[in-house]
């Protein structure tokens, strides 16, 4: 699968062996992100929905889970891709002037919830080998072990959990 090759699968999944480049723990801009938007750990946050917000989503959930949950590189690596994913999916399908950000940890398991206020459901579709787009939920799909979307009153929150070994 393409973008796929060398990430080592989640523990029932397997993948190839190869050089990506590890999320840096020690990255300026990600303790900058928090210190303008706050942290997506401690209460949600709120980014404005435009497509520089994914970069900004993908600091933030890196500087969690490396600072502050103290967790692997590769889970790392994963959070970011599928909050990049989800927050992608909210900025393009929405409408919506802002969506939140939200990181949540329980023994064994991290969460990551993006809020919008689109009622809209995403939809997992079949993606052909030579498709240019629609990927995003299929990685959020192959790389979490469950996800979803709840509706709210006013929009819904797309989630993903993935298990993890507590250091």
């Amino acid at each position: 699968m393409a973008g796929l090759e060398g990430m080592e699968q989640p523990q029932r999944r397997t993948g190839t062996a190869a050089a990506r480049r590890a999320p840096s723990v020690d990255d300026e801009s990600a303790a900058k992100a928090v210190d303008l938007f706050g942290n997506p750990a401690v209460d949600e946050v709120r980014l404005p929905s435009r497509p520089e917000s994914a970069g900004t989503a993908r600091r933030l959930a890196e500087y969690v889970v490396l600072r502050d949950w103290g967790l692997t590189h590769q889970l790392a690596e994963y959070t970011v891709l599928l909050v990049s994913e989800l927050v992608g999916n909210a900025v393009r399908h929405t409408g919506a002037r802002t969506f939140g950000l939200r990181m949540l940890r329980r023994r064994g398991w991290i969460r990551v919830e993006v809020r919008d206020p689109s009622r809209g459901l995403p939809c997992l579709m079949p993606v052909a080998e030579l498709d240019t787009s629609g990927r995003g939920l299929m990685l959020v799909d192959l790389l979490s072990q469950r996800w979803g979307a709840d509706l709210l009153p006013r929009g819904k929150t797309t989630w993903f959990e993935m298990r993890v070994t507590e250091p």
